[in-house]
């Protein structure tokens, strides 16, 4: 199932289904009533439906089938008749991680090596990645997944306005996706790690560059760098693992105004989302609702973020993020 959170013209929030193509929208609790003549407990938020797992996924599917054969009033609606908001509008909490190693390599290169760079990118190609500046002064990454903790009140879904703000000059996309836990665990081993995962969607965490590499001079961060108001960006659905067979062999892309300014593939994740939980839970309890971002997407097909390249976002931008199988992410640049 593709799912969503919405608000409908009286401004009521629910979750449902996206159906036809997703051009319209199965309103699950409208389908549970039509149903089953009773409300399922399932189905008050994405994270009941999460704290559901397979029973409210096996529900969901059911629930789906019965209104798409006998198309009960109320319980579809077209999508352009709703907002969206975010699969899940309050994470639990939010990690994001490094999962590419392209993306920290560029970034080290941009950031730390500078005028140095072209002599690095050199010597990768004459001697290896692992005679190279970067690798060097890189090496954690080969050690453990890395990640930080990120504000889980900041969150926005697709079409919503992404605010810059005031005090930034350097403001920044990240091409990412990620995963909502949607089994409760601890110490999950890394074969039993992708049966708690309860959904995939695409992330765009928002940066502030030029502040960002000012507060990790500090050997701390990022605070301000990321925390702000509208700075993380999740949608257009959360989609079930039942759909993506594969997640290691999808396209990523990011487009500003249209034009394309990143490509990937979920093919060069050094980490996988497996190895993350089964890191992340050690000797710590993981809780359906919580979301894992798989970092920036670099790689040999190119750069995922705009700091990789020197260029920025200005106020008017508007940036989409697609992952396929999964739909595209599009935000707004409001100014300050």
């Amino acid at each position: 199932m593709r799912l969503v959170t919405f608000l409908d013209k009286t401004g009521m929030e629910y979750i449902g289904a996206l159906a036809d193509g997703d051009k319209t929208i199965i309103k699950l609790q409208a389908g549970a009533l039509a149903k089953d003549k009773v409300e399922s407990p399932f189905f008050r938020d994405m994270l009941a439906f999460l704290e559901g797992g397979l029973q409210a996924r096996e529900e969901g599917q059911e629930v789906v089938a019965f209104v798409e054969g006998r198309h009960p009033l109320d319980a579809i609606i077209p999508l352009d008749s709703v907002t969206l908001l975010a699969p899940v509008p309050r994470p639990q909490s939010i990690r994001d991680c490094l999962c590419f190693e392209q993306h920290i390599i560029n970034s080290i290169r941009v950031v730390g090596l500078k005028r140095l760079a072209p002599l690095d990118e050199w010597l990768e190609k004459t001697f290896g990645r692992k005679r190279s500046i970067a690798y060097r002064a890189n090496k954690a990454w080969y050690e453990s997944p890395i990640y930080y903790k990120s504000n889980r009140f900041s969150v926005v879904g697709t079409d919503a306005e992404v605010r810059m703000p005031h005090y930034t000059r350097r403001f920044d996309y990240e091409l990412e996706w990620g995963v909502f836990i949607g089994r409760k665990g601890t110490d999950i081993s890394k074969q039993q790690a992708r049966s708690h995962i309860g959904g995939y969607t695409i992330f765009n965490d928002f940066s502030a560059r030029d502040i960002q590499m000012e507060e990790l001079a500090g050997r701390l961060g990022p605070a301000k760098g990321k925390d702000f108001d509208t700075g993380n960006a999740m949608g257009p659905c959360l989609v079930t693992p039942d759909e993506i067979s594969d997640p290691y062999s999808l396209t990523m892309l990011a487009r500003v105004n249209g034009e394309e300014w990143s490509r990937g593939t979920s093919a060069d994740m050094g980490w996988s989302f497996e190895d993350l939980i089964e890191y992340i839970s050690r000797s710590e309890t993981l809780y359906p609702g919580e979301f894992l971002g798989s970092g920036t997407c670099s790689g040999s097909q190119g750069c995922g973020s705009g700091l990789e390249m020197g260029k920025y976002l200005k106020a008017g931008d508007v940036v989409e993020l697609e992952v396929e199988k999964v739909g595209v992410l599009r935000n707004r640049i409001a100014g300050t």
